[in-house]
């Protein structure tokens, strides 16, 4: 399989508008002939149905959730990155071009990332126009903010709740189609299958999740927006109903994965508190614009804060990291709390905490203006933790938050299917080892609102695709597959819980595919996971029955699938010798413990094609060109 890319010729500038010219157009009366489905209705699912219907393409458009409101989208705080330079600090399409390759720890794809800059700052015009009450100045111009990893403010914001807002903007628009009758609205459907024909992606076979219903639909292309795969760690910041599922079976059917390994850390989360807990919770990376990150300088010194006097404080990003400080990238936070944590300096009950504290903040603001800016993300976490962050500093420790890693696409958002195209963080494609803070919402965005809408266009203009429908075989055996699937987990009978294996999993990947990774410990998991695997199948209890609402049985399905999953990850972290971005093995670091890269055999994507359950992949790489962002060792200091 040789991987096309597909990037346009001509300056990097340039490439996207040409790009645009040169692809096939649909006319807007044959527009009406084709159908798109797409699953997942998060921003880039929801505004790619949005903007495919308004086109005027029938669109089918399929969520697990009750609405499309409730995608996970939902839950994102800090902000959304553009290029606008409202605050005349000297950002620029190029400068966010350039922060997000050094972010991502040169492992991205420079076309795919100008072309996201680029539209960056049509993102914040279109969801200004739908109603987004973006945060604004005192003269009625939009705010912004800073995030880490850059030292320009070109983060736009709606207090703590980005997510929420843009997703309502998005999800409005979506329901004008369903309104308009070009969308139809599928809630609470689960794809369990990607059915071709003649190579092709032609439709999905998914579960009714109420009433157990295996439901088959075609189409002439198919769009993935499922997120990412961060619950495989068990605790993470995701929903707990977010999973791997779609795009794992899309991989079966031939679609390449992408650097699984690629997971990433995120540094403000609160703290786990238990074995009871089924997710962790996130708290915004915007409140380290004001929030100033320290730990004692005493080895297992237990005082309460307010005890510890400032001489004896290390606020070890300010002093590591000057010219960042605390707003160094994700990655490079995350590393530097581990590591004051396992230096014994580490706070709370567990150890595993450092503080974010505000009371510099607070006294040079005042608590009115720290209120206005982050009042419910404080409110969150008073209800959590019954601590007050106005009078005692915030603890936070990392967490699995997003994942860099997805199903390979080309320039087009194409994946190796023909047909099946994959946007937001369900791919690859832009953020390469490291995402930088506030880029999930403005890639997803520009995926569905101003990318998808030309290159699928092209696929359906330049491809013969003969009209099919569900009476066809190759639904028939997808459907068979999928029900046989279901009866074998509800036979197995076992005496397991399905959340004590998904647990243990959990533990096998924090423990060993975490935040440090090493030969030894990559190859314990990729022992230990294929024993787990073979356990589930022995021993899991999934009650109830397939033709009604069953959630265990949904809950089964999903950890089948991370089980075999996560053997994926653990093999592309073994294979990485190097540490680039939240990826780091510890036998490739710089004297100051900084991850250290090896351009000369790893400047490429690792694209994994499936072979069979337990049997090894087959690796394909893409070699990574860098004509205008040349790779250094990355430094925040």
């Amino acid at each position: 399989m040789t991987l096309d890319s597909k990037i346009p010729a001509g300056p990097i500038a340039e490439k996207w508008d040409r790009h645009k010219f040169e692809m096939k157009l649909v006319n807007p009366a044959n527009k009406r002939k084709f159908t798109i489905i797409v699953v997942g209705t998060g921003l880039a699912g929801a505004s790619a149905a949005a903007s495919l219907g308004e086109l005027g393409y029938n669109v089918l458009s399929f969520c697990i959730q009750d609405s499309p409101r409730r995608a996970h989208s939902i839950a994102a705080q800090g902000g959304i990155n553009a290029a606008k330079n409202y605050q005349n600090d000297g950002d620029s399409i190029y400068r966010l071009f350039y922060d997000t390759v050094k972010g991502g720890d040169y492992r991205s794809r420079e076309a795919n990332v100008y072309r996201l800059a680029q539209v960056s700052v049509d993102i914040i015009d279109q969801c200004v126009a739908q109603g987004v009450p973006f945060a604004r100045e005192y003269g009625g111009l939009l705010d912004n903010r800073s995030f880490g990893g850059a030292q320009v403010s070109r983060t736009f914001y709606a207090r703590g709740q980005t997510g929420q807002q843009l997703l309502l903007g998005a999800y409005q628009s979506l329901m004008r189609q369903v309104h308009e009758k070009s969308v139809r609205m599928f809630a609470r459907r689960e794809m369990l299958d990607l059915v071709l024909i003649d190579g092709n992606a032609r439709g999905i076979v998914v579960r009714n999740l109420v009433t157990g219903e295996i439901e088959k639909y075609a189409a002439d292309a198919v769009c993935l927006a499922t997120g990412g795969y961060g619950t495989v760690y068990y605790l993470s910041t995701n929903a707990v109903n977010s999973n791997v599922t779609a795009a794992w079976r899309a991989h079966k059917r031939g679609a390449l994965f992408a650097n699984p390994c690629f997971t990433q850390i995120h540094p403000t989360c609160i703290p786990v508190s238990g074995d009871h807990q089924s997710k962790l919770t996130l708290m915004s990376e915007s409140l380290r614009n004001d929030g100033r990150v320290w730990v004692p300088k005493q080895k297992g010194d237990r005082r309460s804060p307010e005890q510890i006097p400032e001489e004896e404080r290390d606020y070890y990003l300010e002093r590591k990291y000057p010219s960042f400080g605390n707003l160094v990238p994700r990655d490079v936070a995350s590393r530097n709390a581990k590591q004051a944590c396992d230096d014994g300096r580490g706070v709370g009950e567990s150890g595993l905490a450092v503080y974010l504290d505000f009371k510099d903040a607070i006294k040079r603001l005042g608590p009115e203006v720290i209120k206005e800016k982050y009042g419910n993300l404080f409110h969150m976490y008073q209800k959590i933790t019954d601590e007050n962050p106005y009078e005692v500093p915030m603890r936070i420790y990392p967490a699995i938050h997003y994942t860099m890693g997805g199903l390979w696409v080309d320039y087009n958002l194409m994946s190796t299917i023909p047909g099946l195209h994959v946007l937001g963080e369900a791919n690859f494609s832009d953020h390469g080892a490291n995402r930088l803070g506030a880029s999930a919402l403005m890639q997803g965005l520009a995926d569905g609102y101003f990318v998808i809408p030309y290159t699928i266009g092209h696929y359906l203009a330049s491809t013969p695709l003969p009209k099919v429908t569900t009476d066809h075989d190759a639904f028939k055996q997808a459907a068979d597959n999928v029900q046989q699937r279901i009866n074998t987990l509800l036979s197995v009978k076992g005496n397991r819980g399905i959340r004590e294996i998904h647990r243990e999993l959990g533990r096998i990947m924090w423990d060993d595919v975490g935040m440090a990774r090493t030969q030894e410990s990559l190859t314990r998991a990729l022992t230990e996971i294929p024993k787990l695997r073979e356990e589930f199948w022995h021993s899991v209890s999934v009650p109830g029955s397939p033709d009604n609402l069953n959630q265990s049985l949904e809950y089964a399905g999903r950890v089948a699938d991370y089980l075999e999953f996560a053997e994926l990850l653990a093999l592309d972290a073994l294979e990485r010798r190097e540490s680039c971005g939240g990826h780091f093995r510890e036998e490739s670091q710089t004297p100051d413990g900084e991850a250290l890269r090896d351009d000369e055999h790893y400047s490429y994507v690792a694209a994994w094609e499936f072979q069979g359950v337990g049997k090894r992949p087959e690796l394909h790489k893409e070699e990574l060109v860098f004509d205008e962002v040349h790779p250094t060792q990355r430094s925040y200091k």
